[in-house]
């Protein structure tokens, strides 16, 4: 057995209904770990409850001792007709080629979110959650974005294997570079 990180009491795969339940702690830490103005929350709530509809959804969540939300991981099965999925093709596309852009885009898990609160950051909750939630996935790879520049989670990206997609990519409607990272699934064992 491992000992549980420093806070941290438990891990559990949350249900739709109960990420419902917790979206203002989780969009409260998603705020804070993004350092994201305030109003934030309120405006991609909409888009969160969505996501818990789309297919392949599951959620992982870090509780403490007091049952208070450390940390949460989301994703779902990517395809054609996401927003993220088009942009994404296009980038990549115009970048690298249609075959490449199949190859990574096909059979993927989008890891959509992953946040700890900066209090509790750097003591392997990140890591944790990224394993359990990736844990049993279908998909054939998994994919994500992440703003460019240094950062623990690019660090827990590389030290779990991802690789570079596309690099320095511009969402529309975002001036912020991002990076599209990905690798194959299952993950590696610690």
């Amino acid at each position: 057995m491992t000992a549980m990180p420093a806070g941290c009491s438990r891990y559990v795969q949350l249900t739709a209904d109960e990420f419902r339940a917790r979206l203002p702690e989780a969009l409260d830490i998603y705020v804070r770990a993004m350092r994201y103005p305030a109003g934030t929350a309120e405006q991609r709530a909409p888009m969160w409850l969505t996501h818990a509809l789309r297919e392949g959804w599951r959620c992982m969540a870090a509780l403490d001792a007091d049952d208070v939300l450390l940390g949460v991981a989301y994703g779902y099965r990517g395809r054609a007709g996401q927003w993220w999925h088009e942009q994404v093709r296009h980038g990549l596309s115009r970048r690298a080629g249609t075959a490449e852009a199949d190859r990574w885009l096909s059979d993927y898990f989008e890891l959509t979110e992953i946040h700890v609160r900066p209090e509790n950051q750097g003591h392997q909750i990140g890591e944790d959650l990224l394993r359990g939630l990736l844990d049993g996935v279908p998909s054939a790879n998994v994919l994500l974005s992440t703003p460019e520049g240094t950062s623990r989670a690019w660090k827990l990206y590389r030290r779990t294997g991802f690789v570079d997609v596309l690099r320095d990519y511009h969402f529309a409607g975002d001036p912020r570079p991002f990076a599209i990272l990905g690798r194959a699934l299952p993950l590696d064992p610690r």
